[in-house]
């Protein structure tokens, strides 16, 4: 629309990811149902790929993985179990056909089988607790509801009933880690068909049928549990060789034909399976629509133009609960860092979830909820560099030890920053009285760290620590830039608040800022160079001030690099070293290496659509375009980021592009831009600026955008807007804010013809 980005357009911009997996399950339970593109579904109670097996609560649940597979005939022959290892998506091109089912508050999640027998088979499944309650134990029995339907008969050879199989075994897709096939993504999922035999034996009741309505069939294992169960008529045999057992299912091929099947996390005794059989599909449905209806009072709400955009508010925020666990050992809410993969917590990216995702969207109740894991380890963890040993640690954040895949000095600023944020969005005075003394005492953890001479690398700011999970001892800009990040927002709230020492952390944020800026001014002096396309050379900024090369130096030198400066505040971005910096990414030498067809997030990155081609939740770039107004950047990125850092299909997303999904790691950044597109609270201290950046797409002359209820540094605003009919006028209502900002300015988009800017019934210049 009107020659600027939108999401049909940004969706050419792509291949389709391959190897994609979303998870299906129950707000904060212990267990996930992985589902794959093709339909396979992994059931894997213990953490999927550990490192150090950090979670021993865990230890109860490993070797009891389940695996079901739909295997559809090939010219009319079940393809047999393969022999060989190999990459996942080499068998069947990675991509699939998935979706949500809209009309459901419920995650539905569907994939289509579309056969050459002349069927369209549709596989929708959920996830359920018997009852609907919120989990208490987070060990509840949950159970995978799978309905297989025929959507669609050819009128042409139509075929009197379909076959399939269902493949039972144990996981045998699993994660190669290693150095990977040259051109292969970094973290790929790999087929070993050694490790698929289960360990007992299946076997399925027979049962007599003869009505017309479909009755269970149970399969049970070698300790009389029923593993699974499936409605007949459907389900004809189960056979079954080394271990892997194929379940061999008939539908009538008739449009609304179906088969249920159900399928617990682990095998359940007969009567608590009956008693969840008796709800059946439907039953269960109903009761998991009742429960994933209620939201917040809080929560806002997003509808433009594009449902792909309020599709991707919408289920990403159910997602962000379901990734997540009530730790058994705790009691504690915590969001995970992904599903099947990693089960753990980073809690630098997934700090994002709270202060650039949730609480932003006004679910500040679990935003709490999730942070209060933190509180108890306050501490007690030894941060990571052997000189933090020579003063206190008093006052340090840290991931809980059972969560923690790797300890980054980065996580004492990331916690600190959600929950400082957490607190100007919410106002939520509950939290600050608990967290205002553990907040003074981070910034004084910060505060003894930068006065601590004793150490070899850059004085006055945080002494070297492991930065990544290269285990590196450096001075890392990725740790300066989240600590400054973090401490300054302290400082931000300590001065709403009027605290006695909020001055005293501001001249220490000073100070820091201005250390930083002469540490990179002169590090750029010595720096390797680089040629723009005029012929000018500019410095190659370094991505630490002290320490050893990383393993990773391309994917560091982006993800955790010096264009960071601009989000942690410690550059503004027309400095020349920003510009200049952000420009290598984007027309540098790292772009004539650049194949998108075949790089791997470990290759030079550069910035494809604004979008980095290593790590995308780490674009820091869209701060710089944020920060400067360039609208066709900006633009850019949103959308680059909302079609390419994503799944289109289910908007889960992956650490990297056709690698590692089941996380939300670019939601935050997503949700951060596209709010303030049309809200910013940030540009200008104490300033409201609405629809600076707003996309045209949003603006419509057929229907209203709304951003309902957003939380901001003022209190939450609703805001409308919506283009006449004859598109020469722009209708713009916003509510009034609980705090009164020093200016308001609503900017004129750059809608072509448009003639007046209304703003609450007053005609505006």
């Amino acid at each position: 629309m009107f020659g600027e980005p939108n999401v049909q357009e940004a969706l050419r911009w792509w291949a389709p990811q391959r190897g994609v997996w979303t998870p299906v399950g129950w707000k904060s339970h212990l267990f996930r149902f992985d589902m794959f593109y093709n339909g396979t579904m992994v059931c894997q109670p213990a953490v999927a790929l550990p490192v150090g097996h950090p979670k021993p609560y865990l230890d109860a649940y490993v070797n009891k993985d389940f695996q079901v597979t739909p295997v559809m005939p090939d010219r009319g022959v079940i393809p047999p179990m393969p022999t060989g290892r190999y990459y996942l998506y080499k068998g069947d091109f990675g991509v699939g056909i998935q979706g949500w089912q809209q009309d459901k508050h419920t995650p539905v999640l569907w994939t289509e089988h579309r056969r050459q027998e002349g069927v369209v088979l549709r596989q929708s499944v959920f996830a359920h607790l018997r009852g609907a309650p919120d989990v208490q134990t987070a060990l509840e029995p949950i159970y995978a509801w799978t309905r297989f339907s025929i959507e669609q008969v050819s009128e042409v050879r139509p075929p009197a009933s379909f076959s399939f199989v269902l493949r039972l075994s144990k996981a045998y897709i699993k994660h190669r880690i290693d150095p990977p096939q040259q051109q292969d993504a970094f973290v790929t999922m790999e087929v070993i068909p050694a490790t698929a035999p289960l360990d007992t034996t299946l076997k399925i009741e027979q049962v007599f049928n003869p009505g017309p309505e479909p009755v269970p069939a149970r399969v049970f294992d070698g300790a009389g549990l029923v593993r699974m169960a499936v409605s007949v008529p459907g389900a004809t045999t189960l056979t079954g060789a080394n271990g892997v057992y194929d379940l061999t299912v008939n539908i009538q091929a008739r449009k609304g034909a179906y088969v249920d099947v159900l399928v617990p996390m682990l095998p359940q005794p007969r009567a608590e399976i009956d008693a969840e059989l008796a709800l059946g599909y439907a039953g269960a449905l109903a009761q998991a629509e009742t429960y994933w209806a209620r939201k917040p009072a809080t929560a806002a709400s997003v509808s433009t133009p594009e449902p792909y955009v309020d599709q991707f508010f919408r289920r990403s925020v159910q997602l962000a609960e379901i990734i997540g666990e009530k730790s058994p050992d705790t009691g504690k809410h915590t969001f995970l860092s992904g599903s099947y993969g990693y089960d753990m917590l980073w809690s630098t990216p997934t700090s994002m979830v709270s202060h650039m995702f949730l609480d932003l969207l006004g679910y500040h109740d679990v935003v709490a909820s999730h942070l209060e894991l933190y509180l108890a380890v306050q501490g007690t963890v030894e941060p990571p560099g052997d000189d933090y040993k020579q003063f206190s640690r008093d006052g340090f954040f840290a991931t809980p030890a059972q969560l923690q895949p790797f300890h980054w000095l980065s996580d004492h600023g990331a916690i600190l920053e959600a929950a400082a944020r957490h607190v100007l969005l919410s106002g939520d005075q509950a939290f600050l009285n608990r967290w205002l003394t553990p907040i003074v005492k981070a910034c004084e953890f910060i505060q003894r760290a930068c006065q601590y001479q004793g150490h070899a690398a850059v004085k006055g700011l945080m002494p070297p620590g492991k930065a990544n999970d290269t285990a590196q001892v450096q001075q890392a800009i990725s740790s300066q830039a989240w600590i400054h990040r973090g401490l300054r927002t302290a400082v931000q709230l300590l001065q709403r608040i009027s605290h006695p020492r909020a001055n005293e952390f501001a001249q220490l944020a000073d100070s820091f800022r201005t250390i930083y800026a002469n540490t990179l001014r002169q590090e750029a002096t010595t720096a390797p160079r680089w040629t723009d396309p005029s012929g000018v050379k500019h410095p190659i900024l370094p991505s630490k001030f002290y320490g050893n090369e990383s393993a990773w130096p391309d994917l560091e030198a982006f993800d955790g690099g010096a264009l960071m400066s601009v989000y942690a505040d410690l550059l503004p971005a027309d400095d020349p070293l920003m510009t200049s910096f952000v420009e290598f990414f984007r027309v540098g030498p790292n772009v004539a290496n650049f194949d998108p067809a075949h790089h791997t997030a470990l290759d030079r990155v550069v910035l494809d659509h604004e979008q980095s081609s290593g790590e995308p939740c780490y674009s820091w770039n869209l701060f710089h375009s944020w920060q400067r107004g360039d609208r066709a950047h900006f633009l850019e990125g949103l959308y680059g980021l909302l079609t390419g850092a994503i799944s289109p299909d289910t908007f889960i997303s992956g650490e990297h592009r056709h690698g590692m999904y089941g996380t939300l790691f670019t939601q935050p950044l997503i949700t951060w831009a596209a709010r303030h597109a049309v809200i910013d609270d940030a540009v200008t201290l104490g300033e409201l600026h609405l629809l600076r950046l707003c996309p045209l797409a949003w603006i419509s002359k057929d229907s209203e955008t709304v951003f309902d209820k957003m939380p901001t540094l003022f209190g939450p605003l609703s805001l409308r807007f919506r283009l006449s009919a004859d598109g020469k006028t722009l209708n713009v209502t916003h509510s009034a804010l609980a705090q009164s900002p020093s200016r308001i300015t609503v900017h004129r988009p750059p809608v072509p013809g448009l003639e007046r800017l209304v703003v609450n019934g007053t005609e505006v210049n």
